[in-house]
């Protein structure tokens, strides 16, 4: 059975490992990017340069996929492929935009008779190339002409059609908030762990955690790789960086009142790693210097009591049961 002609536009990281994955599963693919890429040709994967060489490449109906940052730059590519498509043809959106922008891209398009899918895909580049994680969102008569594709192209279960334009992107935005929330909540436990009162083999614990564990996970799995290769330390640059997807997240939840505090403060905690320069902390410094005549800096005495000021914990007895409470 002949399987279906897709392109890609944005052979970057993500673009480039499906076309390949694609083209290696007998997929003819037309990958088109604004920089030459001649290494990514190869049996059932020709590059081009040109909108217009990417158009005429293609069988119709045309099914292409963008790969592309979110933002300003997948309008003006659909800008730039309307006057080359026709009624029928498809765009497949599989980079990580805001799902309201997709609602109204597929609105715009559909008045001119072209599909439009959201398609949020996770695994980052290695699943790329080896098997995605697809969350599809649009039409089913768009879905339904590259079901095989997504999940020949997929890990086992790895493809859902999560339902009308928009969702793929919004199930996305989800799992990315969930994401935040569990490395923040490993992140700390690491933390806790280095501050043991003798050493812990960490690498040994990951590996335990990942087998049999309630908290086994592709991330653990990850965070053991990484201090591994970090010859088990932490030194790398504290700044983490993002793209901000989940700020979108957040600020949906405050317009829905939808409570999210854990990914909430791990977006937070996240500004704090960027703060070479902290003024909430000095503002704090001025204001009890002010009202109290705290020390600014560091301060040996108040050190020594904040470890020893406390003899021991005490603990309060329970009240039996049924007595009124005072």
């Amino acid at each position: 059975m002949k399987k279906t002609q897709i392109g890609v536009i944005g052979l970057g990281k993500m673009g480039a490992g499906l076309a390949q994955q694609a083209a290696e599963k007998g997929y003819p693919v037309v990958g088109m990017d604004i920089r030459p890429r001649p290494d990514l040709e190869a049996d059932n994967l020709h590059v081009v340069m040109t909108i217009e060489e990417l158009a005429k490449g293609l069988e119709r109906p045309r099914k292409v996929f963008l790969y592309i940052p979110a933002g300003a730059a997948v309008d003006g590519l659909i800008d730039q492929l309307l006057p080359h498509f026709e009624e029928g043809d498809i765009i497949v959106d599989g980079g990580n935009s805001y799902w309201g922008d997709s609602i109204r891209r597929a609105e715009r398009l559909k008045q001119q008779g072209i599909y439009f899918l959201d398609c949020g895909t996770s695994g980052g580049p290695a699943g790329a190339r080896t098997g995605a994680c697809y969350m599809v969102g649009g039409e089913e008569a768009a879905v339904r002409q590259l079901k095989d594709f997504f999940v020949e192209t997929s890990v086992p279960e790895g493809f859902l059609h999560t339902g009308p334009a928009g969702s793929g992107h919004y199930v996305k935005l989800v799992h990315n908030g969930i994401e935040f929330g569990m490395l923040q909540a490993i992140g700390e436990g690491m933390g806790m762990l280095t501050h043991f009162r003798d050493k812990l083999d960490i690498s040994a614990i990951l590996g335990l955690w990942n087998n049999g564990s309630v908290v086994r996970s592709w991330l653990v799995e990850l965070m053991k790789k990484m201090y591994d290769e970090q010859h088990e330390s932490f030194d790398v640059p504290s700044y983490i960086e993002d793209t901000g997807e989940v700020n979108w997240l957040v600020a949906d939840a405050l317009r829905m009142e939808v409570p999210i505090p854990v990914i909430a403060q791990s977006v937070m905690q996240l500004f704090a790693s960027r703060d070479q320069d902290p003024t909430w902390a000095k503002a704090i410094a001025m204001m009890r210097h002010g009202f109290g005549g705290h020390p600014y800096g560091e301060d040996e005495g108040i050190q020594h009591e904040r470890k020893f000021g406390r003899v021991g914990e005490y603990e309060m007895p329970r009240p039996t049961s049924g007595s009124p409470k005072e």
